[in-house]
Protein backbone atom coordinates (compact mmCIF):
# COMPACT_ATOMS: atom_id res chain seq x y z
CA UNK A 1 0.00 0.00 0.00
CA UNK A 2 3.13 2.81 0.64
CA UNK A 3 4.17 1.83 -2.59
CA UNK A 4 1.54 2.76 -4.33
CA UNK A 5 0.85 5.67 -2.47
CA UNK A 6 4.72 6.50 -3.26
CA UNK A 7 4.18 5.50 -7.10
CA UNK A 8 0.87 7.86 -7.33
CA UNK A 9 2.83 10.97 -4.99
CA UNK A 10 5.73 10.43 -8.27
CA UNK A 11 2.56 10.47 -10.92
CA UNK A 12 1.24 13.58 -9.27
CA UNK A 13 4.47 15.33 -8.74
CA UNK A 14 5.18 14.88 -12.24
CA UNK A 15 2.12 15.96 -13.76
CA UNK A 16 2.47 19.24 -11.77
CA UNK A 17 6.15 19.82 -12.89
CA UNK A 18 4.27 19.12 -16.42
CA UNK A 19 1.76 21.20 -16.39
CA UNK A 20 3.72 23.95 -14.70
CA UNK A 21 6.13 23.54 -17.93
CA UNK A 22 3.47 23.59 -20.45
CA UNK A 23 1.49 26.35 -19.05
CA UNK A 24 4.22 28.74 -19.36
CA UNK A 25 5.68 28.20 -22.80
CA UNK A 26 2.04 28.02 -24.00
CA UNK A 27 1.95 31.32 -26.85
CA UNK A 28 -0.80 33.74 -24.75
CA UNK A 29 -3.23 33.76 -27.78
CA UNK A 30 -3.59 29.93 -26.80
CA UNK A 31 -4.49 30.34 -23.49
CA UNK A 32 -8.75 30.14 -23.03
CA UNK A 33 -10.63 31.25 -19.96
CA UNK A 34 -8.50 33.58 -18.18
CA UNK A 35 -4.80 35.42 -18.52
CA UNK A 36 -1.81 33.10 -18.81
CA UNK A 37 -0.40 34.58 -14.79
CA UNK A 38 -4.30 33.24 -13.94
CA UNK A 39 -3.61 30.01 -14.99
CA UNK A 40 0.00 29.57 -13.82
CA UNK A 41 -1.67 30.71 -10.13
CA UNK A 42 -4.29 28.02 -10.58
CA UNK A 43 -2.01 25.03 -11.35
CA UNK A 44 0.61 26.01 -9.25
CA UNK A 45 -1.67 26.46 -6.27
CA UNK A 46 -3.84 23.31 -6.90
CA UNK A 47 -1.87 21.01 -8.36
CA UNK A 48 -3.54 17.58 -9.33
CA UNK A 49 -6.54 19.78 -10.31
CA UNK A 50 -5.52 22.72 -11.63
CA UNK A 51 -3.65 20.71 -14.10
CA UNK A 52 -6.81 18.75 -15.57
CA UNK A 53 -8.29 22.06 -15.33
CA UNK A 54 -5.87 23.19 -17.39
CA UNK A 55 -6.04 20.48 -20.14
CA UNK A 56 -9.74 20.60 -20.60
CA UNK A 57 -10.49 24.06 -20.79
CA UNK A 58 -6.69 26.55 -19.97
CA UNK A 59 -4.70 25.01 -22.61
CA UNK A 60 -6.26 26.01 -26.01
CA UNK A 61 -6.13 24.04 -29.53
CA UNK A 62 -3.56 25.03 -32.15
CA UNK A 63 -5.28 26.66 -34.83
CA UNK A 64 -4.53 25.44 -38.28
CA UNK A 65 -0.93 25.77 -38.57
CA UNK A 66 0.45 28.45 -41.40
CA UNK A 67 2.26 26.93 -43.65
CA UNK A 68 5.18 28.89 -44.89
CA UNK A 69 6.78 28.33 -48.02
CA UNK A 70 10.24 29.32 -49.34
CA UNK A 71 9.44 31.01 -53.04
CA UNK A 72 11.59 27.93 -54.52
CA UNK A 73 8.81 25.24 -53.18
CA UNK A 74 5.53 27.27 -53.81
CA UNK A 75 4.08 26.13 -57.05
CA UNK A 76 2.54 28.77 -57.38
CA UNK A 77 5.12 31.58 -57.79
CA UNK A 78 7.07 29.33 -59.92
CA UNK A 79 4.35 28.76 -62.21
CA UNK A 80 4.13 32.90 -62.41
CA UNK A 81 8.45 32.72 -62.64
CA UNK A 82 8.57 30.45 -65.57
CA UNK A 83 6.25 32.23 -67.52
CA UNK A 84 7.66 35.54 -66.93
CA UNK A 85 11.20 34.00 -67.62
CA UNK A 86 9.76 32.56 -70.96
CA UNK A 87 8.67 35.71 -71.87
CA UNK A 88 11.93 37.52 -71.43
CA UNK A 89 13.80 35.47 -72.78
CA UNK A 90 11.52 35.37 -76.34
CA UNK A 91 11.53 39.01 -76.01
CA UNK A 92 15.61 38.93 -75.69
CA UNK A 93 15.60 36.19 -78.78
CA UNK A 94 13.39 38.34 -80.67
CA UNK A 95 15.91 41.42 -80.20
CA UNK A 96 18.84 39.46 -81.21
CA UNK A 97 17.36 38.28 -84.07
CA UNK A 98 16.37 41.87 -85.29
CA UNK A 99 19.81 43.01 -84.59
CA UNK A 100 21.18 40.13 -86.45
CA UNK A 101 19.39 40.66 -89.41
CA UNK A 102 19.88 44.21 -89.51
CA UNK A 103 23.71 43.43 -89.40
CA UNK A 104 23.24 40.88 -91.96
CA UNK A 105 21.70 43.32 -94.25
CA UNK A 106 24.19 45.61 -93.68
CA UNK A 107 27.14 42.51 -94.63
CA UNK A 108 25.40 42.73 -98.16
CA UNK A 109 25.16 46.26 -98.49
CA UNK A 110 27.35 47.35 -101.76
CA UNK A 111 27.96 51.01 -100.69
CA UNK A 112 29.73 49.22 -97.49
CA UNK A 113 32.43 47.19 -99.39
CA UNK A 114 35.75 48.29 -98.95
CA UNK A 115 38.82 47.57 -101.39
CA UNK A 116 40.74 44.79 -101.23
CA UNK A 117 44.08 45.66 -98.71
CA UNK A 118 47.34 45.96 -100.40
CA UNK A 119 50.34 43.40 -100.42
CA UNK A 120 53.10 44.29 -99.01
CA UNK A 121 55.42 44.59 -101.63
CA UNK A 122 55.19 46.60 -104.88
CA UNK A 123 54.11 44.95 -107.93
CA UNK A 124 57.79 44.81 -109.46
CA UNK A 125 58.88 42.60 -105.87
CA UNK A 126 60.48 45.90 -104.18
CA UNK A 127 59.44 45.17 -100.52
CA UNK A 128 57.69 48.14 -99.55
CA UNK A 129 56.72 49.07 -96.20
CA UNK A 130 55.66 45.91 -95.33
CA UNK A 131 58.99 44.67 -93.95
CA UNK A 132 59.51 48.08 -92.13
CA UNK A 133 59.81 46.52 -87.91
CA UNK A 134 57.77 48.40 -85.59
CA UNK A 135 60.45 51.20 -85.14
CA UNK A 136 60.28 52.32 -89.19
CA UNK A 137 63.62 50.84 -89.66
CA UNK A 138 64.17 48.52 -92.53
CA UNK A 139 65.94 45.45 -91.83
CA UNK A 140 66.56 43.40 -89.06
CA UNK A 141 64.58 43.58 -86.42
CA UNK A 142 66.85 43.92 -82.73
Amino acid sequence: MARLLLILALVAIAFWVYTIVDCAVQPAARHRGVSKPAWMVIVILVPVLGGILWFLIGRGRAGRPVVRRAPDDDPEFLGGLSARARADQDERIRRLEEELAQLDSAADDPRDKRPPAEPDGDADGDPGKGDDDTRGQRGAVG
